[in-house]
């Protein structure tokens, strides 16, 4: 098996002058989750080169076990240090994509033209498109193969307003998950603020936030078996 995973290359967090990127927890999770199952994985970024880590993911209270995992894997570092530009890459040749969130992706992945085109991509052939959190930005302009919008008529779910109100960046992004899904036509799902959700409609698998970074990757491995 294998999946590719696309991360976020921006790194400004609006005109705070704060950093943003992906969530360390979004990527770790998963990650590993593969990984240990014997899933081939290859990391794009838009840019190439470094992905940037959201310093909000690196603090104390956001840790969990598979982060200290990641902090003491030189391997999972080069990863993450050099990872593959996304005009490289071809859905051809994996079976499935994984988008880990964290603020970035509101920024570049939202209006990345080879992103969506990659998403459609795998859209066509049928293959797994899983996202969680921010992550679902991404699919804010891909459309269907009816040039519809990919989530109209699905079930979806994605970072809540809620819970963009929650860490008070309600206006510093460009816009909100939530309701740019509802706006695509998505039929948003939503549990309680930081609560595990993850949703599976067709061939695409959505979850909410952190904690449910790794109930996605369970879900897309699961569809691939």
């Amino acid at each position: 098996m294998k999946v590719l995973f696309v991360l976020t290359s921006h790194d400004e967090l609006g005109d705070t002058g704060n950093k943003t990127g992906f969530w360390i927890e979004e990527f770790a999770s998963p990650y590993y989750f593969l990984l240990d199952k014997g899933v081939d994985i290859t990391v794009a970024t838009p840019k190439g080169e470094k992905a940037p880590i959201d310093p909000s993911s690196e603090a104390d209270g956001a840790q969990t076990a598979d982060t200290k995992r990641y902090y003491s894997d030189s391997d999972a570092q080069k990863v993450i240090a050099h990872t593959v530009k996304l005009e490289t890459v071809n859905a051809e040749d994996f079976d499935a994509v994984f988008y880990p969130g964290g603020h970035g992706p509101l920024w570049d992945l939202a209006e990345d033209e080879t992103s969506i085109a990659l998403i459609e991509a795998f859209n066509k052939q049928h293959k797994p498109i899983a996202l969680v959190c921010h992550a679902p930005a991404a699919l804010k302009k891909v459309k269907n193969e009816n040039g519809e919008p990919l989530v109209k008529g699905k079930t979806v779910t994605g970072f809540t307003n809620s819970e963009e109100a929650a860490v008070q960046l309600t206006d510093i992004v460009p816009f909100l998950v939530e309701d740019m899904l509802k706006e695509n036509g998505g039929k948003f799902s939503r549990a309680d603020d930081w609560g595990v959700n993850v949703v599976e409609d067709g061939n695409l698998i959505t979850g909410q936030n952190p904690a449910s970074s790794e109930k996605a990757a369970e879900h897309l491995y699961e569809m691939l078996k």
